[in-house]
């Protein structure tokens, strides 16, 4: 498909100095314009679930379409009771739901923006007894299995997703979004992995994607002509026996001529083994996907997945295929992202380092959705940095993700601030973590820090470790204690050797490490550091090698777009041990552990629980087990990295409170058990609000 034309000026010429012309240009559907080309991609907050969460999800999705987003769409909502994604989870199946549902389009549309509902249902996903899917196949995710739906029940269903359209119509929505992809229900129809059947709905290609083509044919036919119709299209299931590329090409014509609007990419299963959307994921990895796809089509295709800044947008865009960007984390992260990107001010962008942390782990455990850079994300309602009555002279003490936030949040809300660190950069842990292969978007992090606390107008002491004398006499009203964490350094005989070092050391400070290395620790630093081992100390994975150790191809034939992973060995021969004797990383991310577990054993990491440490000496490190001390045994190492937690440093607290000086302690410095950034800049924006 040819590229649209960028932004024109007054005279009708494009402006080639429009910052990031094809990403701000309109886009005529024929029947409307989205005002730019940013989708905000659907993501589960969990205020759907419950009615009297609407004013807040209202207020959450208005300063999203105030933030300059052309088109957003909506956390799933079943279109029938056996879709729910949990027992009464959301659904929109009567017209008093949709009545109420005027608040959040109207919060939306006034301010300029348009919204669409996703219409989810969740076939064998549903964690529920009583749910369906196109054959009786339970999901290794989910212990229920499903009943396979007969062909009334098909029938049925189809009419249930034109209804739950026309409700979101009444309810003032401008279209909606037809999930058809992350293997929930309509995916379970179209991938042989899921589907059985060997009636008109199951067997053939043909078969196997009738029920979504139904569905978008009706439903257009419902709604009518000038109301927008997504469709969520799974552009590479990424599980064994999934769709062929022919497949889902095929399924795209047949949606383009039932009367879709759009198609979305989707990418991947949940119950993929493929990483798709965490940090160590490549920007716009699954990009050509997309773009494959719109040189099949004549409507609109939007890339997803990964696309965090608006560059990176920008080059997809440009190279003329897909005509629109969809991005979720993003905009929680930032809900002025669009905003900042057309006023040219992408450095002061609060990037989505893509952690999951605080939005997708919560969502798989139930928990409402927030972001852990931007903890107002979800809570627009109750976390309000407004202008400050009383104007105050804040120190703040320790620039890593606490001290950052607080910073920042009590300079925007007009206090006078000083921030001290006593090293050469801001960031505390994150920078370290910014040198962890497949953590380098947490550089982003700090390069939002720091240009946000230089507009903000906070004074940056570097190089500064600030004493209790300086801050009492140095007339502040108030101090907060944000000194962050020093590594543990645990009493086993010998942990002075020379072989032995921090992970601070190591990675901070760049010390060497031989070729044999024993980490000391599995939590989550342990985890990073036998990553950061395993990898040799150059610039991150490019997509085609990324590509290549997890088995993703292009290959048209490949179903599932799937082929067997080619894993670049470790330079080094590396043992995690814990003292433990639960499973190592056990303790990780929800939606990222997994990829973290997977990445130690393709990497042939050394896993040991339930060790003890006996002593470290020229032979190695020896250890033993249980609590006998059986099978003593040496591991002939060169390094030793400690990764043994951590303890706070609260060094200034006692002098403070003595001298009668407003203290706050906040962050590592509070808490030092294992490192928690979710925590410290919820803590950082929540003490701002309150000062």
């Amino acid at each position: 498909m040819p590229s649209d034309p960028v932004p024109a000026t007054p005279t009708g010429r494009p402006s080639v100095t429009a910052p990031y012309p094809h990403l701000l240009s309109p886009l005529d559907l024929g029947f409307t314009t989205l005002r730019n080309r940013v989708v905000m991609g659907s993501m589960h907050t969990g205020l759907e679930d419950r009615t009297r969460d609407v004013p807040k999800l209202a207020a959450y999705f208005a300063e999203r379409a105030r933030g300059g987003v052309g088109l957003i769409v909506t956390g799933g909502y079943a279109p029938n009771r056996t879709g729910w994604l949990l027992p009464l989870g959301a659904d929109l199946i009567t017209r008093r739901q949709a009545t109420r549902h005027r608040e959040i389009t109207d919060a939306v549309h006034a301010e300029g923006g348009k919204i669409a509902l996703q219409i989810l249902h969740a076939g064998r996903y549903s964690y529920q007894p009583l749910s369906v899917s196109a054959s009786s196949i339970k999901a290794p995710i989910n212990p229920f299995r499903p009943r396979a739906l007969t062909r009334r029940g098909i029938e049925t269903t189809i009419d249930d997703y034109v209804r739950c359209a026309r409700l979101a119509k009444e309810a003032g929505y401008d279209g909606v979004e037809i999930m058809g992809g992350e293997g929930y229900f309509l995916n379970q129809f179209l991938a042989p992995r899921t589907n059985r059947r060997t009636d008109e709905w199951g067997g053939s290609a043909e078969n196997r994607r009738r029920i979504a083509v139904e569905i978008v044919r009706r439903t257009r036919a419902a709604v009518g002509e000038r109301f927008i119709i997504l469709f969520r299209l799974s552009m590479a299931d990424l599980v064994e026996n999934g769709q062929t590329w022919s497949e889902i090409v095929d399924l795209a014509r047949e949606l383009e001529n039932a009367g879709t609007t759009i198609l979305n990419t989707d990418i991947g299963w949940h119950e993929s083994r493929v990483p798709t959307i965490v940090t160590s994921v490549p920007r716009a990895a699954f990009a050509e996907f997309s773009e494959r796809l719109a040189s099949e089509v004549r409507i609109p295709v939007c890339a997803s997945n990964r696309i965090n800044m608006p560059e990176t947008a920008e080059d997809i865009l440009a190279r003329g295929a897909v005509q629109l960007i969809s991005a979720a984390r993003p905009l929680l992260a930032d809900p002025d992202w669009v905003n900042k990107a057309a006023a040219d001010r992408g450095d002061e962008i609060n990037t989505c380092i893509a952690c999951n942390q605080a939005c997708l782990d919560h969502a798989f455990a139930n928990k409402p959705v927030s972001c852990l850079l931007n903890p107002r994300a979800g809570r627009e309602t109750e976390l309000v940095l407004g202008p400050t009555r009383r104007r105050k002279s804040i120190a703040v003490v320790g620039a890593g993700p606490a001290g950052l936030s607080a910073a920042l949040g009590l300079a925007q809300r007009g206090h006078e601030v000083n921030l001290f660190e006593a090293g050469g950069e801001i960031g505390g842990q994150f920078a370290i973590a910014r040198r962890i292969p497949g953590k380098e978007e947490f550089a982003e992090t700090i390069r939002y820090y720091t240009r946000s606390l230089e507009v903000a107008g906070v004074k940056v002491h570097l190089h500064t470790r600030v004493d209790a004398a300086t801050l009492i006499d140095g007339g502040h009203d108030e101090v907060v204690l944000a000194t962050g964490v020093t590594p543990r350094i645990p009493a086993i005989d010998g942990i002075d050797h020379p072989s032995v070092l921090s992970y601070a050391e190591l990675v901070r400070e760049g010390k060497p490490a031989g070729e044999r290395v024993a980490v000391i620790g599995a939590g989550g630093i342990g985890v990073d550091i036998s990553e950061y081992l395993t990898h040799a100390q150059s610039p991150a994975l490019d997509l085609a090698e990324w590509n290549r150790e997890w088995g993703v191809t292009h290959d048209e034939a490949a179903a599932g777009a799937l082929t067997e992973p080619i894993v670049t060995p470790s330079p080094r021969r590396v043992y995690l041990l814990q003292r433990k004797s639960t499973p190592i990383g056990a303790g990780l991310g929800k939606t990222s552990g997994w990829v973290h577990r997977a990445a130690l054993k393709k990497k042939g990491v050394h896993q040991l629980s339930g060790v003890n440490y006996e002593r470290i000496d020229d032979e190695g490190l020896h250890i033993s087990f249980g609590e006998k001390r059986e099978r003593p045994q040496t591991i002939a190492v060169d390094t030793v990295v400690v990764c043994a937690g951590q303890e706070p440093v609260r060094e200034l607290e006692s002098a403070l409170i003595a001298a009668g000086m407003p203290l706050h302690v906040i962050g590592g410095a509070d808490v030092a058990a294992e490192l928690d950034a979710k925590r410290a800049i919820d803590q950082g924006t929540r003490l701002a609000a309150t000062l």
